[in-house]
């Protein structure tokens, strides 16, 4: 069923949302709107007036987080210990991997979480993020998958984002499982509704099931705060090596300063080392290739 739902957004809200939502913007935006974003499941419409338009049978849930009147998820309100956190990096940068992080965490890492500040990887600057995420790895059970461009762009031709997330998600949780001998609660901040989730997964040779999904997730539990750091100083980490390798700067994210440094590595270094570098899905790269050459990299 067809649904539409308005919400009112503040300017900083209407950025994140785009940022969320980076690799699915339309090209064409609608009149008196700041952008639109075309989903399989929902159109979302950000005006200029900071109304923004969910439409679509997805727009439920892709509006939830956003959403004043919205409650926590109910499984927010009494945290498992231990549980497994999990969370990804890099979805919505054009250079770079994609990271994935599964963490493991006990009430008596509680005190010690608190001690480092620990909170969302966006929330903190890189440099907190060098000096924290070791920290965490040496002292928390965790799983850490690197989809590097060669393989994300492998992948994608026969399978979209999120279900290279969902399948990336459920070999962290199985990698920890070898770890622990058992799996506590798990708790995953939610790409998708949990029905599109297993559906991603068929064919699996072994899907884990028993999992508590919700939106904000790395703001309501430590685990998923965790994931995301360690993630984070995966993407960064990776990021450097290439520019070292390259001796060329990659930006982050798919903003406009994106577009030029594609011009520019492709200036420097040619179309055919693009792929080991950026995922080439993102209209960034296809707008900047030659049109005779974008056909092989669709």
């Amino acid at each position: 069923m067809n649904e539409t739902i308005t919400v009112k957004l503040n300017p900083a809200q209407i950025q994140s949302l785009k940022a969320h939502y980076q690799s699915y913007l339309a090209a064409k935006t609608p009149p008196y709107a700041h952008y639109q974003v075309k989903l399989s499941d929902c159109t979302i419409t950000a005006y200029t007036s900071g109304k923004v338009v969910f439409q679509g049978a997805g727009s439920t849930f892709h509006a939830a987080p956003y959403q004043a009147s919205k409650t926590l998820n109910p499984a927010a309100k009494q945290i498992c210990y231990p549980h497994i956190g999990s969370d990804e990096v890099g979805t919505g940068d054009v250079f770079g991997p994609v990271c994935v992080c599964a963490v493991y965490v006990e009430e008596a890492d509680i005190g010690f979480l608190k001690e480092l500040q620990v909170q969302d990887s966006k929330s903190l600057k890189d440099e907190q993020i060098k000096q924290i995420a070791p920290l965490l790895r040496k002292r928390l059970p965790h799983s850490l998958l690197i989809l590097n461009n060669d393989k994300y762009n492998e992948v994608h031709k026969h399978s979209h984002l999120n279900a290279i997330k969902a399948k990336l998600h459920n070999q962290a949780y199985l990698h920890l499982r070898d770890k622990l001998h058992a799996l506590p609660t798990i708790y995953l901040d939610q790409f998708a509704p949990p029905s599109a989730y297993f559906r991603y997964l068929q064919g699996e040779k072994e899907v884990v099931r028993d999992i508590c999904f919700a939106t904000k997730a790395e703001d309501k539990y430590l685990g998923v705060a965790c994931a995301s750091i360690i993630a984070r100083y995966a993407f960064l980490m990776t990021m450097a090596d290439m520019e070292a390798r390259y001796d060329f700067a990659f930006p982050k994210g798919a903003g406009k300063t994106v577009d030029l440094a594609i011009l520019q590595f492709l200036k420097t270094h040619g179309v055919n080392e693009l792929h080991h570098v950026a995922k080439l899905h993102f209209r960034n790269i296809q707008n900047a290739l030659p049109s005779e050459t974008r056909k092989p990299f669709l």
